[in-house]
């Protein structure tokens, strides 16, 4: 990535420790050999401290002062000299005490032509920094009297102290130059380490944008990193709900819509299938009925035959609105179905001799065994009318050899009533949709007969508010209509 964090982090954190060895290069340059100086002054004054207070007390020359001596001088690396005031030494820390004792005697009579530089003078001492022209050395000097009289000079040389420096800052370069390439390396592990998780959680961010929630943050991180995986992964559980949910409201809606236009397109169609079956009858009736207002024929059989007409078609028109009502309480639920326990034998053999008449006219041979009464648990009354409707059907639509045939067959737990005819099969296209209002497969049949394709429907809804089962089926020479009704 052009801009990964991972970069940012290592070129930060490779800045920061550059940056932090130059300053303390650069420190060292600027204060270090200063500091040394004020360390050298404290060391050179302890140890004139030292010898005073020696002096003082007369305790030169015991060996406890004589360590503790030699213990500072050789912590600031200080030469002394002590001279009583016959000039005879007391305290020599070199052997060319003739040296210092020279430099004592210059600074005393002031007789020195070297170069110096006054830091610090009393009336007791006087400190000073020189340069040695035959030694080409610069050095640190305190020089004076004690308390007693005597007099002392130390001295210490300041080159150690610039080599010393210089060596810090050598030795603090090289050390920078193998942290910073140490640390690169250290701190592009580190980064990588800290980004990777990162990394997981922007390519489950990117596949949870694409509507993939299945995806999870696997990480065990106990910092921020793994409290945000965390958080992440609830949160695409939530989102999986929450899609899961709009989607079933979604698709409830939609069904809706579906539903609703289906009851519009039903309603449209119902008004446009009564409005087509009252046209006919309607007409009828006023046009009968006007012939026998302007009197065309005066003759009684006419008028009987007009009055027949218009007495038969009302009484078409009636039959059909009735079924119309029973299929609309049907449909909502308005009738509140009762179970009962009866005799469906006895059923069917009270609406077959209703039919007996119709049997004899139209020639129908019914074939049905003689069998012991068979009980069922449904609505008596809805069970009626829907094996009239069976029943009517099959006369209505008899042909060939006008075979008619009523079956009863009881199961272990279901009872199965069929109702056969011989005659035209029904088209395999409109076998789904016999059961819908107004519809009718021979339109010319069904209104020679009177029917206004309501009867099947009825049927439906009936078997539907039982939930039971119910259909028709094609056979060779005819067609078999059946429903199931729960036995004993």
């Amino acid at each position: 990535m052009k801009y990964s964090i991972k970069k940012h982090l290592a070129l930060v954190f490779i800045a920061l420790t550059a940056g932090l060895i130059f300053v303390c290069w650069l420190a060292n340059n600027i204060f270090l050999e200063q500091y040394y100086m004020e360390n050298k002054k404290r060391a050179m004054m302890d140890a004139y401290l030292q010898v005073n207070e020696a002096a003082n007390e007369d305790t030169i020359g015991t060996e406890t002062f004589e360590i503790n001596l030699q213990n500072t001088l050789a912590r600031g690396n200080i030469s002394i000299l002590v001279l009583d005031q016959s000039y005879h030494t007391v305290i020599s820390s070199v052997n060319e005490s003739n040296i210092l004792g020279k430099r004592l005697l210059e600074n005393i009579y002031n007789s020195s032509q070297r170069e110096r530089t006054v830091l610090e003078e009393t009336d007791r001492y006087t400190l000073c920094t020189l340069r040695d022209q035959f030694l080409n050395k610069d050095y640190l000097e305190l020089w004076g009297s004690l308390d007693n009289g005597d007099l002392f000079i130390l001295r210490s040389p300041v080159e150690s102290i610039r080599e010393s420096v210089e060596v810090s800052n050598r030795f603090l370069a090289y050390i920078g130059i193998v942290i910073c390439l140490v640390g690169v390396i250290i701190i592009w592990f580190v980064s990588k380490r800290i980004t990777e998780p990162i990394l997981k959680l922007a390519d489950i961010s990117k596949r949870m944008s694409g509507l993939d929630f299945g995806v999870r943050y696997e990480g065990k991180e106990k910092n921020e990193l793994g409290v945000l995986g965390a958080n992440i992964n609830e949160m695409a559980d939530k989102l999986e709900t929450a899609i899961s949910e709009l989607k079933t409201a979604n698709n409830e809606l939609q069904r809706d819509i579906e539903k609703k236009t289906q009851v519009d397109e039903m309603r449209k169609e119902f008004l446009s299938n009564v409005s087509h079956e009252l046209k006919t009858p309607i007409a009828l009736i006023q046009g009968y009925a006007e012939g026998l207002q302007e009197c065309i024929n005066d003759d009684a059989e006419s008028r009987n035959f007009y009055c027949d007409v218009i007495i038969d078609e009302a009484g078409k028109m009636n039959r059909m609105v009735k079924k119309l009502l029973t299929l609309n309480r049907l449909e909502f639920g308005n009738q509140k179905v009762v179970m009962e326990r009866f005799d469906i034998v006895s059923l069917i053999n009270g609406v077959v001799q209703s039919s007996e008449i119709m049997l004899q006219q139209k020639g129908v041979t019914l074939r049905m065994e003689k069998l012991e009464p068979v009980f069922v648990w449904a609505d008596e009354f809805d069970i009626e009318e829907v094996f009239t409707n069976y029943f009517s059907n099959a006369l209505n639509h008899v042909d060939f050899e006008k075979i008619v045939e009523v079956k009863v067959v009881k199961n272990e737990k279901k009872v199965r009533v069929s109702v056969f005819n011989t005659g035209q099969q029904i088209p395999e296209e409109d076998i789904d949709k016999i059961w819908i209002k107004f519809y009718k497969v021979d339109k010319a049949r069904t209104r020679e007969y009177g029917g206004s394709g309501i009867g099947l429907s009825i049927v439906k809804a009936i078997m539907e508010s039982l939930h039971q089962q119910y259909g028709v089926k094609n056979w060779d020479n005819g067609v078999e209509f059946w429903f199931e009704l729960d036995g004993e």
